[in-house]
């Protein structure tokens, strides 16, 4: 067993701290493995890897894929190889997407009486992949929202707002180019589903057959009746186990601290 996080995000996509900073506080938080899953990038793995081996800190390489059946329904990719040109090149596709869907977002926003400033926008997201949460941060010092939750609660994650998403590739496109990357696939943080036990078995059984490897059992937001319930799941689909805190930064998510779970992934570092 491993005291690790196999979910955390830099400023890379929409995380708070560098990837430097990230390992930084991964290390003070006494974690020995870490994946930074930037959202479609991996823009922030070389910081990321060179600080680790300067603090002594196995950073493993990582991401995070939007899959297009769910709008929750995220691909978590590890211990792949990031100069892959096919993961590469589905890397720039979605970062093209997220770009042209900025001014959908500009447009969607003032159709609701909040007149943002990309250029802003552009500047809190620090020449990364431009993101939601960028957005909300900007909602929110403009006084448009009173918190981050807010911002997606009422604008940026309901149904209305969908019709304005940007391109996403299938779970199953998800897994195959994490595979062929020599990385394995893993399903984040199923509770976001909001599914009945039921579909989620039928759903991870699917994603199963389209190579799944493991399942996210360990997440600030299960409660232990869930934890086990996955875990469950994940035995029955012989899935590998993982959990991480899904860390942004105190100013995008007060509630998911960097933390080292007790994990077995001697399946990632042969990986």
């Amino acid at each position: 067993m491993y005291k690790a996080d196999l979910h955390t995000h830099t400023n890379a996509s929409d995380g708070q701290y560098s990837p430097a900073e990230v390992v930084r506080k991964a290390k003070e938080a006494g974690i020995e493995y870490l994946a930074v899953t930037d959202h479609d990038t991996i823009d922030g793995l070389p910081e990321a890897m060179e600080t680790g081996r300067e603090y002594g800190l196995t950073v493993i390489s990582g991401i995070e894929l939007g899959a297009k059946e769910d709008r929750h329904m995220h691909i978590l990719g590890y211990a792949f190889r990031p100069d892959d040109k096919a993961l590469q090149a589905l890397c720039r596709k979605l970062r093209q997407g997220r770009d042209e869907r900025k001014y959908r977002i500009i447009e969607f926003l003032k159709s609701k009486g909040i007149s943002l400033s990309l250029e802003e926008v552009e500047q809190t997201a620090g020449g990364s992949v431009i993101a939601r949460p960028h957005f909300a941060r900007v909602m929110l010092r403009h006084g448009y929202v009173n918190s981050m939750r807010e911002a997606f609660d009422r604008y940026l994650d309901t149904e209305e707002y969908q019709a304005i998403e940007r391109y996403k590739a299938d779970a199953a496109t998800c897994i195959q180019i994490i595979h062929q990357a020599g990385g394995k696939a893993v399903l984040a943080h199923p509770y976001q589903l909001n599914l009945s036990d039921v579909a989620l078995e039928r759903t991870v059984a699917d994603l199963k057959t389209a190579g799944l490897d493991g399942l996210e059992c360990f997440y600030p937001q299960h409660t232990r009746q869930m934890e086990e319930h996955y875990l469950a799941l994940a035995r029955k689909f012989s899935l590998c186990v993982t959990g991480g805190s899904d860390f942004h930064g105190e100013k995008v998510h007060v509630d998911r601290p960097l933390r080292p779970i007790s994990l077995e992934i001697g399946w990632l570092l042969q990986a």
